[in-house]
């Protein structure tokens, strides 16, 4: 029987990969990746506070990366044939749990990528970045969606973020309408706070940036998870959000990152 309170979609045919989306796990934007992606895989796209699936406005509670793996585990129960392991892709947000996914389940795992996942608390400067993504929270509370963005990107950026722009604090409604307020009240601190470990035994790790990530934040990040974390790092075209910006060369990236150098592009 279909578990009411799992939300995904299945398309394409071949070896299951699941995609778990970063900010506050809609997959908005990623739809024509997905679309490059399933003429070889069978794309399961995890869909965690169920937003893209009639759960936009509905109250959420602060999240953790355990809530949104232990869904992951359930979501592979679900649709992996017997005897099969999986792919696994996250993005951001995505990309911690896809981590976290690795730690506590690693069972049915084959190859988990994770893309830029924001993971800084393991960086020398750890502390004084985390500092900075509750800011961007706080920031968010005061003034807004504007203001925070701009906080964000000059903190990604590893740069002053000058004055911000003029802003008003989001009536509950109007959060609850939004997957970027969504992440920024209830995803990006513990998500950010959160320090993976790695697992035993477990399935093949890579930890990707973008190219246009490069002297940045989330860029050195994944450069450290790889070895912390005895993965692999690749770099993927575009920036933090090639998956939307440059999805069929993504989803080409990604396709030799999982199945080999020799898959033509």
């Amino acid at each position: 029987m279909a578990d009411p309170h799992l939300h995904y979609d299945v398309t394409g045919t071949g070896p299951v990969l699941l995609l778990i989306p970063g900010g506050a796990g809609h997959p908005m934007g990623l739809g024509p990746m997905t679309e490059a992606l399933a003429g070889r895989f069978t794309v399961v796209t995890y869909d965690p506070l169920g937003l893209a699936h009639g759960r936009l406005g509905a109250p959420v509670e602060d999240q953790r990366p355990q809530d949104w793996s232990g869904g992951a585990r359930r979501v592979l129960d679900a649709t992996l044939p017997d005897g099969e392991s999986a792919y696994v892709h996250g993005i951001s947000a995505g990309g911690v749990a896809a981590l976290d996914l690795v730690a506590r389940h690693p069972e049915r795992l084959l190859h988990v990528v994770a893309h830029e996942p924001p993971c800084v608390s393991v960086l020398p400067d750890g502390a004084r970045q985390r500092a900075g993504f509750v800011e961007v929270c706080d920031v968010y509370r005061d003034r807004g969606l504007a203001a925070a963005g701009a906080r964000m990107t000059a903190l990604l950026e590893e740069r002053a973020a000058g004055e911000l722009p003029e802003g008003q604090p989001l009536s509950r409604e109007e959060e609850l309408a939004s997957p970027m307020a969504i992440s920024l009240a209830h995803v990006l601190r513990p998500f950010t706070a959160y320090i993976p470990t790695a697992a035993p035994s477990g399935p093949r790790l890579t930890l990707t940036a973008g190219t246009d990530s490069r002297s940045q934040l989330l860029y050195r990040t994944a450069e450290l998870l790889a070895k912390e974390l005895h993965g692999d790092f690749v770099e993927f075209p575009g920036g933090h959000l090639g998956a939307a910006q440059h999805p069929v060369a993504y989803a080409e990236q990604l396709t030799r990152t999982l199945l080999g150098a020799d898959v033509p592009g």
